[in-house]
């Protein structure tokens, strides 16, 4: 059980982060230190740690995977991504409680993430096809979400990642591989590539998550399955000329539901 200080300062950390995924531990405690909290870069750099946070900026030694795990090629440079299931991707990212916190890992369709239509000049923040929540950062959450996907929605050409270690290891990628689906990883400085998930987040929290207090897991499980499903299903996007990410993904009128 976390204090209500650190807490606090979680939160705090969460939405600078999700305002500024380009920011550092260094730009985060002089961003917090300004607002008036008292904290170190040591600290700073625990807590992004222990929430699971990594600038997206380009640098060495982003997203580090466990000693061991092989890194795959990035296979989306000059990649025109032209159909749905043409490239999946999955992210994670934190989640506050009221008594501490979770993580999200959701699996993407980057059809719909980069905008599918030739006028979109903005990333678009869908379609979710599948997600979980788990308590730490292990990998059996995110291979959960993958099986669900699979199962849900059938297999991509291509999945992309960061290097984490959720996403390096044998069990993971050996589902992949296993279904003949081709593996993509983030290489150093492939900054722009999280910008497109980073938008989903954003959205999510900031119409969701920080408008709210979750007293338990299953009271946010419920709240961000009625957010994906209002996304997914109702709400248009400008730079899909108004249509909804499953009205794109499935065509229209689709019957399937795209975030378990």
């Amino acid at each position: 059980m976390e204090s209500d200080e650190n807490l606090a300062l979680m939160r705090a950390v969460d939405e600078e982060f999700t305002a500024h995924p380009f920011f550092g531990s260094r730009q985060m405690r002089n961003i917090l230190r300004r607002k008036g909290w008292i904290i170190n870069r040591k600290r700073m750099q625990r807590l992004m740690r222990k929430m699971g946070l990594v600038s997206v900026a380009p640098k060495p030694g982003l997203s580090k995977p466990a000693p061991g795990h092989k890194i795959y090629p990035y296979l989306l440079r000059n990649l025109p991504v032209v159909r749905p299931n043409q490239v999946w991707c999955a992210d994670i990212t934190y989640i506050r409680l009221s008594g501490g916190f979770v993580y999200l890992v959701a699996v993407m369709d980057w059809f719909i993430l980069c905008g599918s239509l030739k006028r979109a000049t903005f990333p678009v923040a869908g379609a979710t096809i599948s997600w979980e929540l788990s308590s730490s950062l292990d990998e059996s959450f995110c291979l959960s979400a993958l099986e669900r996907a699979f199962r849900l929605h059938g297999k991509p050409e291509i999945f992309n990642t960061d290097q984490g270690s959720q996403f390096t290891g044998n069990a993971f990628t050996g589902l992949l591989k296993e279904c003949k689906v081709q593996i993509s990883m983030d290489g150093k400085g492939r900054a722009m590539d999280n910008i497109f998930v980073e938008r989903l987040w954003r959205s999510l929290k900031y119409e969701e998550i920080y408008l709210k207090e979750y007293a338990s897991a299953e009271v946010l499980r419920k709240a961000i399955k009625a957010y994906f499903d209002f996304y997914n299903f109702e709400r248009p996007h400008q730079s899909l000329e108004r249509r909804t990410p499953a009205e794109v993904h499935f065509g229209q009128n689709p019957i399937l539901g795209l975030a378990a």
